[in-house]
């Protein structure tokens, strides 16, 4: 049950969001907000977004519409809020796809760097890397024996060129010393059911997504790209534990809106973000998951824009080590 003085707080967000964008635009607040969401429902990222659209939508009042746009590498969704009004009313999720896409494609209508407000960071998590659960062996250490025996023959999945689960397959390849052989799919949820079919051998995908199938037993966790193991996953051993620790990967989650977005509706959906994320059962729900949220002091916009900035030569580095030319988004 919310106790009364946050849900007055709640009421309070909303009505500063509608009464900010009447005050911008001189017309009536939008009845519902729509976040847009660049990959398949039910992959990691969808499910965070949608964890966060309840309760944010409980703080400001308003409904909150989950739009799943796949295609391009993101590059599509990424498109449509740019070009959306800078009202609040459209907000994007995105993780790392939202820094891939200026090197992947040549056909972008809109400047990564310039077109969005950052809003907020929700939650960061290390990745992973799961398997076919006919792959020979019976421990960790068996399956990345098969894997470097393997080499290109062993298939990688990924939810999306330029996606975490992209650019993780090739941080393994590197160190591995092979360009394993990527499968992409609109998602990494149509990946796993391919997985679970037995017809994809690898996916390094978020654990928010991956971490169900291994508690369950139908599908091998492999190795954790973090340097300590997760309390959902004790079995799983990090990536350093099977000697390869140049395989550190953490993925993160943030909200955009479309660039020119006054800043008092920024802070106001920030606002409603931080009290969902506040949220004692959502943060269990995400801890669940094998995430959690962004420590206190990083959830301000201005974090979020620091963050955005120094981690975009990472991905440019690893993007170029993939070999990938750039090419139009379809």
């Amino acid at each position: 049950m919310i106790h009364r003085s946050v849900r007055s707080a709640f009421t309070g967000f909303g009505l500063l969001l509608a009464a900010s964008l009447t005050q911008a635009f001189a017309q009536p607040a939008p009845k519902t907000i729509t976040m847009v969401v660049p990959y398949a429902a039910g992959g990691g990222t969808d499910t965070v977004a949608r964890l966060i659209a309840d309760r944010m939508a409980r703080t400001l009042g308003q409904a909150i519409i989950i739009e799943n746009q796949v295609g391009g590498g993101s590059a599509i969704a990424n498109d449509r809020v740019a070009r959306s009004a800078p009202d609040g009313s459209t907000i994007l999720i995105n993780h790392v796809g939202l820094l891939a896409a200026p090197n992947l494609f040549t056909n972008l209508r809109y400047d990564t760097m310039t077109a969005f407000e950052p809003v907020g960071l929700v939650n960061l998590a290390p990745m992973l890397l799961i398997g076919r659960k006919s792959i020979p062996g019976s421990t960790p250490q068996d399956f990345v024996a098969w894997i470097k025996a393997q080499g290109d023959k062993a298939n990688f999945a990924h939810g999306g060129i330029g996606s975490n689960s992209h650019l993780c397959a090739v941080m393994i390849g590197n160190v591995f010393g092979f360009k394993p052989t990527i499968v992409a799919y609109r998602g990494s949820g149509p990946a796993i059911a391919d997985m679970l079919a037995g017809q994809i051998d690898l996916l390094c995908d978020q654990v928010t997504n991956a971490s169900p199938q291994v508690l369950a037993g139908t599908l091998h966790g492999i190795a954790i790209t973090s340097s300590e193991r997760l309390d959902q996953l004790k079995d799983v051993p990090t990536t350093a534990e099977l000697g390869m620790p140049q395989v550190s990967y953490t993925m993160w989650h943030g909200l955009y809106v479309a660039k020119g977005t006054p800043k008092e509706i920024v802070a106001t959906i920030n606002g409603a973000l931080r009290a969902a994320l506040a949220d004692p059962t959502l943060r269990e729900k995400l801890k669940e998951l094998g995430t959690l949220p962004f420590p206190d002091d990083q959830l301000t916009p201005e974090a979020h824009a620091k963050l955005f900035a120094s981690d975009m030569p990472r991905v440019a580095k690893l993007v170029e080590s993939s070999g990938i030319k750039a090419s139009e988004a379809k």
